[in-house]
């Protein structure tokens, strides 16, 4: 499975259009080689970097942006700007749907995780990342990962 975008390249610079420096708009994705046997597929995305600072003030170790779930694994194309179908799961900024890239302090790297699951999953709107990922748990038939990266401009 092969998940890229044609906005910034793997490992390449996200644009600031996608980012708390711009329109903070989802960037568009496009996803390749779904496994045959796919009932849905998941999308999340993260932040690993996040400063000791939040870590403490948020109690977590993971900035989650984007949590969505059962996406038809007919999907090809999320469109700029766009949640794809399915689920919106409740990021850590407490939004469902896309929150864009804003580091306090240092170049990140985001990680855009998909997933192609052996079932759907059975979990309501606004489900956090966790509750999602252990629904997941022996249902991953493949992953796919994208990773971008930003840094504000002072």
């Amino acid at each position: 499975m092969k998940l890229t975008s044609p906005a910034f390249d793997h490992n390449g610079k996200i644009p600031a259009k996608y980012t708390c420096d711009g329109e903070s708009i989802s960037p568009p994705l496009q996803i390749a080689d779904i496994p045959t046997a796919a009932k849905s597929l998941v999308l999340l995305m993260d932040d690993p970097d996040i400063p000791e600072f939040v870590k403490k003030r948020y109690n977590i170790s993971v900035w989650d942006h984007w949590v969505v779930f059962n996406i038809p694994p007919t999907t090809k194309n999320i469109p700029e700007r766009k949640n794809p179908a399915g689920v919106l799961g409740k990021n850590t900024g407490g939004k469902n749907g896309y929150d864009g890239p804003c580091p306090p302090d240092r170049e990140h790297r985001y990680f855009f995780k998909l997933y192609a699951l052996d079932t759907t999953v059975t979990l309501s709107e606004g489900a956090t990342k966790a509750e999602v990922e252990r629904a997941m748990e022996k249902h991953v038939l493949a992953k796919a990962e994208l990773v971008g990266r930003y840094e504000r401009k002072p």
